[in-house]
């Protein structure tokens, strides 16, 4: 697992092999974040991770600058490593909670400009994650929901969908407040 751009390019993460995750591929999320730098301002985001596992994600957008990260996740040890990583490389920016994250996301109150969701892909429930993250108000105007998820979802005809991308076997759906 590598940065792949900002302040820690090209810094390799080495989480614990014992971590119940399964990582956003480096190629995935190199087209990810290619995407991304077109269209936002890395610098005015404040981002919620959902499923956080490694923190993969979290920290590509420490890296590039964002003011405000929190990453959920419900496995104590992932968010050690995340804090401990975090901790290592100076970056204050991301703030861990220990949550399920269908729990978070109806309990909390917070809007976000960007929202990152990788769960689980046998999860139960994934498909009413959009609506969970669009109909408790977690996006403030103009946000976007990033859902990674595996090909037999087919987000098209929900009502805030926007668009889709393919890397390799993973799926990103990407959705407007």
């Amino acid at each position: 697992m590598r940065i792949i751009s900002g302040q820690h390019k090209g810094r390799r993460l080495h989480p614990p092999r014992n971590l119940p995750v399964r990582p956003t591929t480096d190629m995935a999320k190199e087209g990810l974040f290619n995407i991304l730098a077109n269209r936002i301002d890395f610098e005015e985001l404040t981002v919620l991770d959902l499923f956080a596992g490694t923190g993969n994600i979290s920290f590509e957008f420490a890296s590039r600058g964002c003011a405000r990260i929190i990453s959920v996740d419900s496995n104590h040890r992932c968010l050690r490593f995340i804090n401990d990583t975090a901790e290592q490389l100076e970056i204050s920016s991301i703030k861990t909670i220990k949550s399920n994250v269908f729990h978070f996301l109806k309990n909390a109150t917070q809007q976000y400009n960007l929202i990152f969701a990788d769960p689980p892909y046998d999860l139960k429930g994934i498909e009413r994650l959009p609506d969970l993250v669009i109909s408790n108000g977690h996006l403030n105007n103009d946000g976007l929901l990033i859902l990674e998820h595996p090909s037999q979802y087919n987000f098209s005809d929900h009502d805030h969908f926007s668009e889709l991308r393919k890397y390799g076997m993973v799926h990103f759906s990407f959705f407007n407040s």
